[in-house]
């Protein structure tokens, strides 16, 4: 957590966790719960991290101002005129909408690069991960056109990645207005329990760890389960932080949805090797960075503190 301390005209701006300590002119006032101001060093609120820890899943009202929403939707407008190696569409051929996904392309876009570095969220995900640091894991793309009907299923993120560790974040950041039945939903808790098999979205294929190696996604259906599942609408400029563990799910889209994922990883995240392509994949990564390094590469760098 950062200390806030008023000396005169200024307020200086301690870390629990590191000995820097940094000068924030009076109009640079904090971010809280419900309103958001003009500072990189926003920070939630003390019931918004303990939300984090005990659900695996938040809302951040107001987490980007207007300048910095602008900026990533030019970014993400960039990326739609020009995707990445990485792109791939993840509806059928039938679907009379389109869920586009597109991945790692903030050493591309500037607008990415900017808002991953130079906005709120390093330091809002450092809090949430109650870690010393925050490092850059990658950017998602995800845009549902108008009309899509193609479900985004039940699964867990971390299954599909090459990262082992508890301190991490996800932050799920729409640039347009997401009704309840649109958005990201999540079953509370459970990044608590297992790990779930990773399946492929649209067939269902256990493509990465095998069959039966991990456990089967519970029955959402059940009443228990039913009951446990929280989500929000959403407007431009808000978001949803993560864990990657945490089960999460979307339904096809009436509007059209253009969200960016930021993905950051804390103090004890290692690397951890796949014998089969990641998604997303990070050629040449398993060459170079040994398995159970922490992620200290080019590749990830440190935007916290």
């Amino acid at each position: 957590m950062l200390k806030i301390i008023h000396e005169r005209n200024r307020q200086v701006v301690v870390s629990k966790h590191c000995a820097a300590v940094r000068c924030v002119e009076p109009s640079a006032l904090l971010f809280t719960h419900d309103r958001c101001f003009h500072s990189k060093l926003r920070r939630p609120q003390a019931t918004t991290i303990n939300d984090f820890i005990r659900d695996g899943a938040v809302v951040i009202r107001g987490a980007l101002n207007s300048s910095e929403l602008e900026t990533l939707t030019r970014g993400i407008e960039a990326n739609l005129a020009q995707s990445g190696p990485l792109a791939c569409v993840a509806s059928s051929a039938g679907d009379p909408g389109r869920f586009l996904e597109d991945f790692c392309n903030w050493q591309r876009i500037a607008e990415y690069e900017h808002v991953l570095k130079h906005s709120a969220l390093p330091g809002i995900a450092a809090q949430l991960m109650q870690s010393q640091t925050a490092h850059i894991y990658h950017d998602h793309l995800l845009v549902k056109e108008a009309g899509t009907r193609q479900r985004t299923p039940w699964h867990q993120d971390q299954p599909y990645y090459n990262v082992a560790g508890r301190q991490n974040v996800s932050f799920w950041i729409p640039v347009d207005r997401v009704p309840r039945e649109s958005t990201l939903q999540f079953l509370a808790s459970s990044h608590n329990g297992t790990w779930c098999t990773p399946r492929t979205f649209m067939s269902q294929q256990a493509k990465w760890f095998s069959e039966g190696s991990l456990a089967d996604l519970p029955k959402m259906t059940l009443a228990e389960n039913a009951a446990r599942v929280i989500g929000w609408a959403l407007q431009p400029g808000d978001m949803v932080a993560f864990h990657m563990l945490t089960l999460h799910a979307a339904a096809g889209s009436a509007t059209r949805r253009r969200v960016f994922s930021a993905r950051y990883l804390g103090d004890d995240m290692v690397h951890a090797p796949r014998a089969w392509r990641t998604s997303p994949e990070f050629a040449g990564l398993r060459e170079t960075l040994a398995a159970s390094a922490p992620m200290q590469h080019e590749l990830f760098p440190q935007v916290w503190p």
